[in-house]
């Protein structure tokens, strides 16, 4: 941000003005407002021009220079396009199913229920403002209450980027840091729907800014549809992103970058929320498709998503500085601003206290006092809201609403983000956590224990989710899991024996296994193998002193690591 503050300045005052050498332009009238692109008759041939947009009258001997700010000034659909999918992809692929899934109801109220809250009230509070600036004549156009509206939902999208870095550092709370990464995650999701129905909201008649109920349940429609085809065009197409190229691992993570991007244009040319699509197949990618992939495709996907989320975050961030000098339309209004900033504060406390008394009433574990106030203090604005606001800047009401965009993300990534550790330490949240500690390692498998302990404390409806996908769609779709002639009725042999992978027999056949969990010395699996296995500290001695020439057939640890399904390494942990 201070880079592309230091860049705006210097882009913005640090170039001399340049005058305009022609007259000045002819007057023309245009009865039906501006339009796109001018045909031009001069002496029979024809020249067009097109439209790069208004300048102010005070800065007609500017227009080179005017010229010189459009250049820098980026497409608002190149931000929505192209930057915005690597983020979103990364929130999902990155994802930590564990805590996520276990607090999975939470997450959702916050994000659906909580962002709707959180819009209606900002939108209402904004509207009041609205019809005070009014009253003492700040207001210069036309802000109606669609456009309040508007402005609530944009900035209703939570991007705690720098709250997360500082607790993913510091190994913050495992439950608090799931539920503000997926409040994050989802509603910003939630915020672009949202936005788009409240501009499809278009009431029949002359006055089309009024309350309308056709119209409004014509807008609950839309979003409704909007979000349920994008999940399902997202998880869809994550689940048949199959490669089957372990031999060529670049290849590989070729295939893998684009099917997943595919995602996004197709849902863009359905008529689609992209972004939501996107956000839906990296988490389903992250479930099935990551463990079919080969060991050097698992570490490159997950770096090359990483890296592309990093460039495109830093990037918009960075243009944040840099269009608060070099965008041309800024209105400020500092009761808007002040209006703004106050509403935001209240929305947030209206969608974080109440809804997590509700939610305390049917949690097994619930959400302390000094997490909801966390919560409320890390309800920061970034990326999302930004490129919300920027997609559309062609009238009075949305160019203040930009600029008021501008300044609360700055605010509130400079000051509650930088105020996250000490607000950490005052509210006497936990840090230095181990996200492990809870998973008992000694069973079957340590995949299965923490899986079975994630079951255990979900809802009753992501439990009985959590049977038919671990019974029924990771042995379909992954190597894990159980066989299908195991879970499938017997009629149903031959199509079990068909969806079933050899590889996932032999994964059922080191399962069963026997392990030992007393003295023992636990050994991990590469990302590509699902089972773990326990020796005895005594065991692997003795297979020391049989490779040492005392005996010449091989000790249990020594035999498992020539194993050709599954190469293990040594954890450092002794039990």
């Amino acid at each position: 941000m201070i880079y592309g503050l230091l860049v705006g300045v210097i882009l913005r005052y640090g170039i001399p003005a340049t005058s305009y050498h022609n007259k000045t332009p002819p007057s023309c009238s245009l009865k039906e407002g501006p339009v796109s692109t001018l045909l031009l008759n001069v002496s029979g041939k024809f020249f067009e021009y097109t439209l790069k947009g208004e300048i102010n009258s005070r800065e007609i001997h500017n227009v080179e220079q005017n010229d010189m700010l459009r250049k820098v000034t980026f497409d608002p659909e190149v931000f929505f396009n192209i930057l915005l999918p690597p983020i979103i992809f990364h929130a999902g692929y990155s994802l930590k199913k564990r805590n996520f899934f276990r607090n999975l109801g939470s997450i959702i109220t916050y994000a659906f229920l909580g962002t709707a809250i959180s819009c209606f009230v900002i939108g209402n509070l904004m509207y009041g403002v609205v019809k005070l600036m009014q009253v003492v004549g700040q207001l210069t156009d036309k802000f109606y209450y669609t456009d309040c509206l508007f402005f609530g939902a944009i900035i209703s999208a939570t991007d705690p980027v720098t709250v997360l870095a500082i607790f993913n550092e510091l190994h913050a709370d495992g439950d608090l840091y799931a539920l503000l990464f997926g409040e994050s995650v989802m509603n910003d999701a939630v915020a672009i729907v949202l936005s788009s129905s409240i501009v499809a909201y278009q009431p029949a008649g002359a006055n089309t800014h009024m309350f309308d109920a056709s119209a409004f349940f014509k807008s609950v429609g839309v979003f409704l549809g909007i979000f349920s085809g994008s999940f399902v065009m997202g998880a869809a197409t994550g689940v048949v992103t199959f490669t089957k190229l372990h031999c060529f691992p670049l290849l590989e993570t070729a295939l893998f970058f684009l099917m997943s991007w595919s995602t996004f244009l197709l849902a863009e040319a359905c008529g689609f929320t992209g972004v939501v699509a996107v956000l839906f197949c990296g988490i389903t990618q992250a479930h099935y498709t990551y463990n079919n992939l080969s060991e050097e495709s698992t570490k490159r996907t997950k770096q090359l998503f990483e890296v592309l989320h990093f460039l495109a975050e830093n990037f918009i961030f960075s243009y944040m500085g840099l269009a608060l000098f070099t965008f041309q339309n800024h209105i400020f209004s500092p009761i808007f601003i002040i209006g703004a900033f106050i509403s935001i504060f209240i929305g947030r406390a209206f969608n974080i206290y109440p809804l997590s008394f509700l939610l305390n009433l049917g949690r097994r574990h619930k959400i302390k006092g000094n997490f909801q106030h966390m919560m409320m203090f890390a309800g920061l604005r970034g990326a999302m809201a930004f490129a919300l606001a920027i997609r559309d800047t062609a009238t009075y009401a949305r160019q203040m609403m930009f600029t008021t965009t501008l300044l609360i993300v700055f605010f509130t990534v400079w000051v509650f983000g930088g105020g996250t550790t000490p607000m950490l330490s005052w509210l006497h949240i936990r840090v230095g956590v181990d996200p492990d500690q809870d998973q008992q390692p000694c069973g079957d498998s340590f995949q299965a224990e923490g899986q079975s302990k994630t079951k255990q404390e979900s809802a009753w409806l992501f439990r009985l989710w959590y049977t038919f996908d671990h019974n029924y769609l990771k042995p379909i779709l992954t190597h894990s899991g159980p066989p299908l002639t195991s879970t499938l009725p017997a009629y149903c042999g031959p199509l079990a024996s068909c969806l079933t992978s050899p590889q996932a027999y032999e994964v059922s056949v080191h399962m069963r296994t026997p392990t030992v969990c007393t003295g023992q010395m636990l050994f991990f699996p590469q990302e590509n193998c699902n089972t773990v296995k326990v020796f005895s500290v005594a065991a692997s001695k003795q297979t020391k002193h049989r490779e040492n020439g005392q005996s010449g057939r091989k000790g249990p640890f020594q035999h498992h690591l020539n194993d050709d399904h599954c190469s293990e390494r040594l954890c450092p942990a002794i039990f």
